[in-house]
């Protein structure tokens, strides 16, 4: 209360009215405290404010901000009390943010006062240890709840001592080590200053745990298994500690009752009649909160925010939604993430704030008697359920789990290509090195390593050489014959074309066909991607239709698809189908002005359906979708591009053209149009040729310096174009890169490597890259996207000199 009392006084001292956010520093051994920061708005911790109250902060504000009154509001929740109260809550709710630091080389780990996470979940339990397992399964599926990992089992007891005096994106799994090392509370709390009440009751979970170890499935007595899962563990946990497998865990709790409830939050603790659709299960209680007869279609949402899975899947899944609510269908929604509109509850007519896992989804779908699941508007996680699911009799809406399999399944969709005669880059599937080895000799290197069910390229990489390889499969995929991989060859100076497509009983109704910027190797989520098409051949295009109605046709696709492939010479090959919404769904919906998730949704649940007829050349606008990183607080990572995705937003212009476009777009993601010097340090051959015509207009037309790094220099001089030469960093002669660029001299740089190739090491290209990041100065590493930017540049101040951007609404597009 002491805090409470303070945040009031400064509240009315300040005269706020609406959201204000007070951020304290207290110290834990003598009560004493300080003020660090007070925004008054809305912060970024009242979206989960609003999601763990249910009093939803923004909607207040606003009306309070229109002259409203609290006792005039009424509570969203009760609908019959007034605004005018503080939430009361009986449930307990633990936030865990979402990194996705090892996509980056030479990043640091550790966390401080600057901002690395990407994401974040929130779960609901009634006590601690039920909501932090559930937290840390929703944070990173692949975790079973509060378990140690690989790296913190290999570390001593002295390495685990000094990690736990830091905070890192791993502490959870290190605390769990040590406690399974029987660390006693009082030394953990010397090492990391951690509360004792919480260490207690996470090692609690590990005690329970070791109990666990002590029985096999049929000796487990069933206190033993309902305390396991009242402290929050998983069926897949607790079927690992007895040696048995999941079913047969499900099987027992079922057979005996043990089944979670369903409960209401309700801001008031039970204190009053709740009429809310916002609901979480839970083991620690005695009866539901609601009754089930409304039979709603399931829709699971994207989980957490991460590298590959953001704000694009929830428009997909608040738009399938909307659709089933206007289609007269009661849809229920299933997510986590306090961030998104899909967690909303007035967004569907009943809302789930629980995990997205089989053994959460099926608990939903049988408590509700659910008329069926739509996966394909959440991401991969939903996709990846499908098999499960559909085998424990889940009625999937859309394209069967099977064909969902045979194209998730890099072997399976590979054998369907050769058998309707689609062209793709030569593969196999392999279960050890030497076999992988043998295979890459065979067809030349650079390869493609790609695992199966993988979001946003993860464990993807292109291999330029043995070693390379070796390193990769030892550390990355851990291959094996249980989990072999396939490995393609990488067609090098390809174009990558995308296409968005929506099916009906394996008809396309509707598509898009979108080009990449770069070349094929940098990965779809970090391409620029332009749409309609500039620059393909009337022939590509049909090709790339032909094939995507045969392979719509072949996997009898309903409801939404993605298909990428490579074009080179005039040739297209397949690289995989994702039998989901995409991440640019959003994007191209807006582009040509057709949802093409209500399309989509209309066919997953039988509703007749009338395409929108799309004539891509009749379009007299370009959109230009453009990436968004975060390299600026990701301290020592390397900025380059690579088939692992590494941005973390996206923006969308559009223009006349594509060169308005672009520049637009670029300046949208923070790019600043040079007004002094470019700096150029190109590597390949092939890319200093394609780039002299540009480095002459810099020069001769846009009239900045341009300076380039040794043989850039030396090979653009000997072609007329000139240039000012800077040495690179790790040579100590002047004049010099780092010198320039410290003193603001440069305003863009330009870094094309020699080699895809990345060993790790640091080398001259990563200190320039990094220096450019770190100065805050525009940084482009692909030569493609480098060309256009400089040609959009010298466009547009012929046209109409920089500064002078055409702005028009959305709707006012192509009329």
């Amino acid at each position: 209360h002491m805090l409470r009392t303070t945040a009031l006084k400064v509240v009315r001292h300040l005269g706020i009215v609406g959201e204000c956010n007070i951020q304290y520093a207290l110290d834990p051994d003598s009560q004493d405290y300080c003020i660090i920061e007070v925004n008054p708005r809305l912060s970024r911790s009242s979206a989960l404010a609003s999601k763990a109250t249910g009093y939803p902060l923004a909607a207040v504000a606003a009306k309070l901000a229109l002259g409203k009154t609290l006792p005039e509001l009424r509570n969203a929740v009760t609908r019959k009390t007034t605004a005018c109260f503080e939430p009361s809550l009986d449930y307990v709710v633990v936030k865990i943010p979402r990194w996705d630091l090892q996509k980056f080389t030479h990043v640091g780990k550790l966390l401080g006062s600057s901002m690395k996470s990407i994401g974040e979940v929130m779960s609901i339990g009634r006590t601690f240890p039920e909501a932090m397992q559930k937290a840390i399964r929703m944070a990173n599926p692949s975790c079973e709840g509060f378990e140690t990992n690989k790296d913190a089992m290999a570390m001593t007891d002295d390495e685990i001592e000094q990690h736990l005096t830091e905070a890192s994106d791993q502490r959870v799994h290190i605390l769990a080590e040590a406690f399974n090392r029987r660390f006693d509370v009082q030394k953990v709390h010397e090492l990391t200053r951690i509360n004792h009440w919480f260490l207690l009751k996470l090692m609690t979970i590990t005690d329970t745990r070791i109990t666990l170890d002590k029985f096999t499935i049929n000796q487990l007595p069933l206190p033993t298994l309902l305390f396991a899962k009242q402290n929050g563990f998983s069926d897949l946990q607790i079927s690992r500690a007895l040696g048995a497998e999941m079913h047969e865990v499900r099987e027992l709790r079922l057979k005996h009752k043990i089944a979670p409830f369903v409960k209401q939050v309700d801001t008031l603790a039970a204190e009053f009649p709740a009429s809310t659709n916002y609901l979480y299960m839970t083991y620690n209680g005695a009866e539901h909160d609601v009754r089930f007869d409304e039979h709603g279609v399931m829709v699971l949402g994207c989980g957490a925010y991460r590298i590959g899975s953001s704000v694009e899947f929830d428009w997909c899944a608040v738009g399938c939604v909307r659709t089933l609510r206007k289609l007269g269908h009661r849809s229920i929604m299933v997510n986590y993430n306090p961030e998104t509109v899909s967690t909303d509850y007035d967004e569907c007519d009943r809302l789930y704030f629980e995990e997205l896992s089989v053994e959460r989804v099926l608990d939903i779908y049988q408590a509700e008697a659910s008329a069926g699941v739509i996966l394909s508007v959440g991401g991969q996680i939903p996709n990846n359920m499908a098999l499960s699911l559909h085998k424990c009799g889940v009625r999937i809406l859309g394209t069967s789990a099977a064909n969902i399999d045979n194209a998730e399944d890099r072997f399976k969709f590979s054998k369907i290509l050769d058998s309707i005669n689609v062209d793709q880059p030569l593969w196999k599937e392999l279960q050890t090195i030497p076999m992988a080895k043998s295979f890459c000799q065979q067809v030349g290197y650079p390869c493609l390593i790609r695992p199966s069910y993988v979001l946003s390229g993860a464990a993807m990489k292109v291999v330029f050489n043995h070693e390379d390889l070796e390193v990769f499969l030892t550390k990355a995929c851990d291959v094996s014959p249980e989990h072999p991989v396939v490995i393609s060859k990488f067609v090098e100076n390809a174009k990558e074309i995308e296409v968005d497509a929506v099916a009906s009983g394996g008809k396309v109704l509707n598509y898009a066909i979108a080009e990449h910027v770069e070349n094929a190797g940098v990965h779809s989520g970090d391409a620029t991607l332009v749409l309609p098409a500039q620059k393909l051949y009337c022939e590509t295009v049909r090709r790339v239709k032909r094939v995507t109605f045969k392979i719509a046709e072949r996997l009898n696709i309903s409801g939404p698809f993605n298909i990428q492939f490579l074009s080179k010479d005039n040739r297209i090959k397949v690289i995989e189908c994702n039998l989901r919404a995409s991440r640019t769904f959003p994007f191209v919906s807006k582009t040509l002005k057709a949802d093409f998730i209500d399309l989509a949704t209309r066919v997953m649940v039988g509703e007749p359906v009338k395409p929108v007829p799309i004539h891509l050349l009749e379009i007299d606008y370009v959109g230009v979708k453009a990436p968004m990183f975060s390299f600026t607080r990701l301290v020592g990572a390397d900025p380059i591009l690579g088939v692992e995705m590494a941005s973390t937003g996206e923006v969308a212009t559009f223009g006349d053209s594509r060169h308005e476009a672009i520049l637009t777009s670029m300046r949208s993601a923070g790019f600043k149009v040079p007004e002094k010097a470019v700096f150029l340090c190109i590597g390949p051959l092939s890319a200093k040729l394609d780039f002299v015509d540009h480095a002459r207009n810099l020069t001769e037309k846009d009239g900045l310096e341009v300076y380039a790094s040794k043989g850039t220099h030396e090979f653009l001089s000997a072609r007329g174009v000139h240039t000012k030469l800077l040495h690179k960093p790790s040579i100590s002669l002047k004049p010099n890169f780092e010198d320039y660029i410290k003193e603001g001299k440069i305003d863009l740089v330009v870094n094309v490597r020699d080699s895809a190739a990345d060993s790790g090491s640091v080398s001259d290209g990563y200190s320039i890259r990094r220096s450019a990041v770190d100065n805050g100065i525009p940084l482009l590493t692909d030569i493609k996207l480098a060309g256009l930017v400089v040609a959009a540049m010298t466009v547009e101040k012929e046209r109409s000199g920089f500064g002078k951007i055409k702005v028009r609404a959305w709707d006012e597009l192509g009329s």
